[in-house]
């Protein structure tokens, strides 16, 4: 079947954005373009397919199940299109752009680690970095906003329709600064754990329920004082100067445990760990950027397994 030739870029682009946004009116924003143009685009794209492709409402916009399905097919469709003229415009021999969502679960070891194997290897390589909750990170991975999301993420709701590969199981565990009075007790009291301020994930992550199950296998409730954020420097350093338990991904504490610098709660449990692997969208080609990406990815996750 042939492509309706009166589809044309704009058409994408204006789907694309509407999407991403989630509102007519930031869309227009993104576009730079009017609102009435964005709503009159928006129904051209609709009468050619014959299909409704947002529903609207008071709050915004949200993808149909006709909306979902081409969603699917135009955002790799266009990032192909740009990865094409961007070839041409650079140059065959330069290798590009590789653009990454990362979770906090890598950010702090596995992630540094890749960036400077890639680097070492390809001189003209430029890795952009987008750090945030998986959910986001997965939608932008879906409009081809981005190439890959690497993390702990196989229980978002978000990873349906896309490609995940394992790299390895990482635990989450309860870290505290030395010297801590805690390190000072027997823990078979796990009742102690409820009388310190805590640093965990933010509620609805992935990671965040991991988090909780590790209280909840205690018995201990969780503490009215809570840090909850997924960024890895902010709970790093409020741990090295509080009194605060980190329930953390062992990635994000790794450096530290072996510099002393935090030190770990044994508590005589240890949450089962999660799969961190790399999400990538099945309908788009991996630029050669992001093959070298995956490739590096792997060996160095290979290392972790062997040396956890």
């Amino acid at each position: 079947m042939n492509i309706d030739n009166r589809i044309k870029f704009r058409h994408l682009l204006c789907f694309l954005e509407v999407a991403r946004q989630g509102s007519l009116a930031r869309a227009a924003v993104g576009l730079a373009i009017s609102q009435p143009a964005v709503s009159k685009t928006l129904k051209e794209l609709e009468e050619i397919l014959a299909a409704r492709l947002f529903e609207r409402s008071k709050q915004g916009v949200t993808p149909t199940a006709a909306g979902l399905a081409f969603l699917r097919y135009a955002g790799p469709s266009v990032q192909a299109l740009r990865e094409g003229v961007r070839s041409l415009r650079s140059g065959e021999h330069e290798a590009g752009v590789v653009r990454l969502g990362v979770l906090s679960t890598v950010e702090s070891s596995l992630l540094p680690e890749v960036v400077r194997r890639l680097h070492e290897q390809h001189t003209a390589l430029v890795v952009s970095v987008v750090t945030g909750p998986s959910a986001h990170l997965l939608d932008q991975l879906r409009v081809g906003a981005l190439d890959l999301v690497v993390g702990r993420m196989t229980d978002s709701p978000q990873i349906e329709g896309l490609t995940f590969e394992h790299l390895y199981s990482e635990s989450m565990l309860l870290v505290v600064r030395p010297g801590h009075a805690l390190l000072q007790v027997d823990l078979r009291d796990r009742s102690r754990l409820g009388e310190y301020p805590v640093v965990l994930p933010l509620a609805g992550t992935t990671i965040r329920r991991s988090a909780d199950s590790l209280y909840v296998q205690c018995g201990v409730v969780m503490p009215q004082q809570r840090l909850e954020t997924l960024s890895v420097a902010l709970s790093r350093r409020y741990v090295q100067c509080s009194d605060a338990v980190w329930i953390a991904p062992q990635d994000a504490v790794r450096q530290d445990l072996a510099r002393g610098e935090l030190i770990e709660l044994n508590i005589g449990l240890q949450e089962p760990g999660g799969s961190v692997g790399i999400c990538s969208n099945p309908t788009a080609a991996l630029s050669l950027a992001a093959q070298w990406c995956c490739e590096t990815l792997r060996s160095a996750a290979a290392e972790y397994r062997s040396h956890p």
